[in-house]
């Protein structure tokens, strides 16, 4: 009896320990196959007008899905994009300021960059426009009157790719903007938005993210068409050289979907069924010498 007692012990113990050997696996633990299968991850550094149009609400689902990678977008200024592919911090950059990319490329910080869509800027201001720039064919002069009037104006001020087209047409007019009648929210398009709402001031923006916000604003297009207004967007890998720690073959997963057909069939629609017209116009197939870029 004792040697019988002794026997069921031994089984009992083995099949608990078999048990919990099985748990473990179950949960993850010790399980090199989970962790090998497991998404990978890709961090995108892009302006917060890709995120705030919504484009990107669109397109990341459906490259997730297709690709099997989870995309960590950060929204910030194409200064603050840029400035994170030259340190190494992201793995792929989509952003809207052609000088200052071309010297992230000539200095090898960028790989495979490529042309991916257009829209343009657009001056926006109060229905009651003070300054009296409605209808203006040129960007620098509609600048010149507000600054003239001192009617407000609403930058973002934040070195994002819109605030250095804001830049370049204050210098095309001649003008340093300064003083009470010139704001800059440091913040994305969005919120400098909603400021220039509230405050009956005038704006640069896209017209991407004006008209997904529209609704909410009090804020009318008065200035549009300049050649000088044109908004165009390159996607980038981040040069794989910088850190062990960057996606190489997520970031040109992610390069190749922007440019592919399908993806640029769904820019091209994107905003037609709300507001008539593309928010955005699909480029990677157009030669960037059209635009005057050389690369």
């Amino acid at each position: 009896m004792k040697k019988i007692l002794i026997s069921l012990l031994i089984v009992m113990t083995l099949l608990t320990l078999t048990a919990c050997n099985n748990n473990k696996s179950n949960t993850g633990e010790n399980n090199t196959e989970n962790n090998t299968t497991a998404p990978k991850e890709i961090i995108l550094a892009t302006t917060t007008s890709t995120q705030d149009s919504g484009l990107l609400d669109v397109l990341i689902p459906i490259f997730e899905e297709k690709h099997g990678y989870i995309v960590k977008t950060i929204a910030v200024g194409t200064g603050q994009a840029l400035e994170m592919g030259k340190r190494g911090d992201a793995d792929v950059l989509l952003t809207h300021a052609p000088s200052a990319e071309l010297e992230l490329l000539e200095a090898g910080d960028i790989i495979n960059y490529r042309l991916v869509m257009h829209n343009d800027f657009v001056i926006v201001g109060p229905a009651a426009d003070p300054a009296g720039i409605g209808g203006m064919e040129k960007s620098a002069d509609a600048f010149a009157k507000i600054a003239a009037s001192e009617s407000l104006f609403v930058s973002r001020g934040d070195d994002s790719g819109t605030h250095k087209k804001e830049l370049s047409i204050w210098k095309k007019a001649g003008i340093e903007p300064g003083g009470s009648w010139y704001v800059e929210t440091g913040s994305g398009m969005g919120q400098t938005l909603n400021v220039a709402s509230e405050k009956d001031g005038y704006c640069l923006t896209d017209r991407g993210t004006y008209l997904s916000l529209s609704h909410n604003l009090r804020l009318e297009i008065l200035v549009e068409g300049d050649p000088d207004l044109l908004n165009i967007y390159h996607v980038a890998q981040v040069n794989p050289e910088k850190s062990d720690l960057i996606n190489a073959e997520g970031a040109a997963a992610f390069v190749e979907f922007m440019i592919s057909e399908e993806t640029q069939k769904i820019i091209g629609e994107f905003g037609v069924d709300k507001f008539g017209s593309p928010l955005f116009f699909p480029d990677a197939h157009r030669d960037p010498a059209e635009y005057g870029l050389k690369y």
